[in-house]
């Protein structure tokens, strides 16, 4: 496991824009699959993109493409994602998550951050 440290949580008003970062800690960064879900009130926690390791190749869940883009720096050992086009739909605490490639799980989580889009 990881230890992961979510930031730049915030209230944004709808067509806005955030960037989340996750420093990650204990282990080598490059071969973890990142990830970013998310968990609305009431509703259950959902996927929003991942990254895997040393490929970058990205993932997105439908609700966000063409407008989050997940990316990561291996040599600061972080992730980001970078919100635009807000709406208030994308409120929610966003959680970092990481697991080894040969993993079935993603068994390491941050505390989460929490994104609030303003109508």
């Amino acid at each position: 496991q990881v230890q992961l440290d979510e930031s730049g949580g915030g209230l944004v008003q709808a067509g806005g824009s955030l960037r989340l970062s996750c420093a990650a800690s204990g282990r080598t960064f490059s071969n973890y699959i990142m990830a970013w879900f998310r968990q609305a009130p009431g509703k259950e926690r959902e996927f929003v993109a991942s990254s895997v390791g040393r490929t970058h190749r990205t993932y997105y869940a439908d609700s966000v493409k063409g407008r989050f883009t997940i990316s990561r720096d291996n040599a600061k050992s972080t992730v980001y994602l970078q919100m635009n086009s807000l709406k208030p739909e994308d409120t929610a605490v966003y959680y970092c998550a990481a697991r080894d490639i040969g993993a079935q799980v993603f068994d390491s989580w941050g505390q989460g951050t929490q994104v609030t889009v303003s109508s």
